[in-house]
């Protein structure tokens, strides 16, 4: 069920493009349940670092930016941010997106021969008004 009500227009702080969600499905098709949590830069710059879903522990100090709905996934996918760098990129939209290239060992795609990373962009006037009014962490 969809937290917005019918008819309103709706905005999101993330998105995955078609080829992240295609490594998404075959790590998920490995591993099970899946989870990104966004690196704070001490391991691999900023990336997101996939685990199996529970591996890394969240806290308090961490905020659920979405639950990822990926078509041939069987369940959502949620991506994790600390709060602190929450509040520093409150402002943006992501996108996990993957290239080709060596990311962190710690990340589930590492193996595999790519790395997720984030691409972003300012929120338009209009998302962020419907974020910070509705559903922002």
């Amino acid at each position: 069920m969809s937290p917005h009500p019918p008819g309103r227009p709706q905005a999101a702080r993330i998105a995955i493009t078609p080829a992240a969600a295609e490594v998404l499905r075959h790590l998920r098709a490995q591993h099970g349940p899946l989870m990104f949590h966004q690196s704070g830069g001490c391991c691999d710059g900023s990336s997101p670092m996939c685990y199996p879903r529970g591996e890394f522990r969240t806290g308090g100090s961490d905020v659920l930016l979405a639950e990822l709905a990926v078509e041939g996934v069987a369940e959502p996918t949620g991506f994790w941010m600390s709060a602190e760098q929450f509040e520093r990129w409150r402002h943006t939209h992501l996108t996990v997106d993957v290239v080709p290239g060596r990311g962190s060992g710690f990340s589930l795609e590492a193996p595999e021969g790519v790395r997720f990373l984030i691409r972003s962009r300012l929120l338009t006037d209009e998302e962020a008004r419907l974020l910070d009014g509705a559903d922002a962490p």
